[in-house]
């Protein structure tokens, strides 16, 4: 048997190799958990908006982002026109990210 003897310097040159190993994986492993729990829940979340917001109709019950409920008149590009209360007079352009809810007629909430 042939046995090889490590001076302390080479021991202690592993160890910190080792080490910082370690350290990398770790780190990796922490990267991906707090991208896993926090950033992925934030782009299915996105998905999920920008989805609702291409399937928009004339006629669908919205809510805003600020609570109020009306009935969408026209949509355009990156906005719609809304008309709140019973009167129909009250017709307000809107940025289609300003609606948090959408219900089609003859259906609840989402």
């Amino acid at each position: 048997m042939n046995f090889m003897l490590l001076s302390a310097d080479e021991v202690a040159a592993q160890a910190n190799q080792a080490s910082w190993i370690s350290m990398i994986v770790i780190y990796g492993a922490l990267m991906f958990a707090l991208w896993f729990f926090f950033m992925r829940p934030q782009s299915k979340e996105r998905k999920r908006t920008q989805e609702m917001l291409s399937n928009l109709e004339n006629g669908d019950i919205v809510c805003t982002t600020s609570g109020f409920y009306g009935v969408i008149i026209d949509i355009q590009d990156d906005m719609v026109i809304v008309e709140f209360g019973n009167n129909r007079n009250c017709r307000i352009p809107m940025d289609k990210a300003a609606i948090s809810k959408i219900e089609k007629p003859g259906q609840s909430a989402e």
